[in-house]
């Protein structure tokens, strides 16, 4: 790997380093389907065990800080991630705060934690979930990872819409009731759209540089403008399913996570005003922070109604 580009002036040091390239904006991502799996599992199972709501969420938010070091780290050694080549939240490698070697054994280090969470859950709920959580981890480290990554191809978005829409929601529900319920799997299209949208304006706002270095996401592939629509698209089609949710599962309080379109209001337009680079980082937050209170509402009406 060439040496490092000088870091901005401004990037962290230390644990606030590590903090951000954990990259918090993305975490509601990992948190938003364990809240609503656990409770689409609430009029099934007799008890929602505490203790396995909270193991899912230690392997969903591990998966998900796992997958942000481990595409530091290949994006660094790669030299895709210098402070000239993109924009965005900090990069460990590229910009050279820490060695590759430090952020490999991190994002190790985090899929390791996520593998034991995860193996307590196995136990005692069965070995089916060794082979769930064998590709979660390996969809995690090949996203950029690998001689063939399938990020570079343009499949992000399907990853995060499985692993952390369908299987993360749809997984948090079956850890307490071991059984596939038709309320987790609709309940997952509209938490897997919203962290979908997470990946979409990232990648539309990488759209530069990913060009300029070989990454051929999916924004790439479609260019700004469609990206631009794709973005708008997921977030209309992720509050169009909460009624669905709602009203074809009995479940009227769930609505009330139409709230967070009003929410979505800022960050939609601002995209199809033509919001580019640094100025789409606020968006990305905005985005999360959607995400979020869509999905706690969501889950708190799916369990009210229950």
């Amino acid at each position: 790997m060439a040496d490092p580009t000088p870091p901005p002036t401004s990037a962290p040091t230390g644990w606030r380093a590590w903090l951000a390239g954990a990259r918090p904006r993305t975490l509601p991502a990992a948190v938003v389907p364990v809240l609503v799996g656990t409770a689409c599992a609430v009029d099934v199972a007799d008890v929602v065990v505490p203790w396995r709501a909270v193991a899912a969420g230690v392997v969903a938010l591990m998966l998900q800080v796992g997958t942000n070091y481990a595409n530091d780290y290949s994006d660094g050694v790669r030299g895709t991630d210098a402070p000239g080549v993109r924009v965005g939240p900090v990069r460990l490698v590229g910009w050279g705060l820490e060695p590759p070697g430090a952020v490999k054994r991190a994002a190790l280090l985090s899929f390791l934690v996520a593998a034991l969470a995860g193996l307590a859950l196995t136990v005692a709920v069965g070995p089916e979930l060794l082979i769930v959580g064998a590709a979660a981890l390996a969809a995690g480290w090949f996203y950029t990872g690998g001689t063939h990554p399938y990020g570079y191809y343009g499949f992000g978005e399907l990853f995060v819409f499985v692993f952390f829409g369908v299987v993360a929601t749809v997984g948090s529900t079956y850890v307490h009731t071991e059984e596939v319920t038709a309320l987790s799997l609709v309940a997952s299209i509209p938490v897997g759209l919203l962290a979908t949208a997470l990946l979409v304006i990232n990648n539309l706002r990488d759209i530069p540089g990913d060009t300029a270095a070989g990454k051929r996401t999916l924004a790439v592939r479609l260019g700004d403008r469609r990206t631009r629509a794709l973005y708008t698209a997921v977030l209309v089609a992720a509050f169009v399913a909460v009624p669905v949710v709602a009203g074809g599962f009995d479940r009227p309080a769930a609505a009330a996570a139409l709230v967070g379109a009003v929410l979505a209001r800022t960050p939609v337009l601002r995209v199809l005003e033509g919001a580019s680079g640094a100025a789409l980082i606020p968006v990305l937050g905005q985005t999360g922070r959607v995400q979020l209170v869509t999905g706690a509402l969501l889950a708190a009406g799916i369990a009210i109604s229950a």
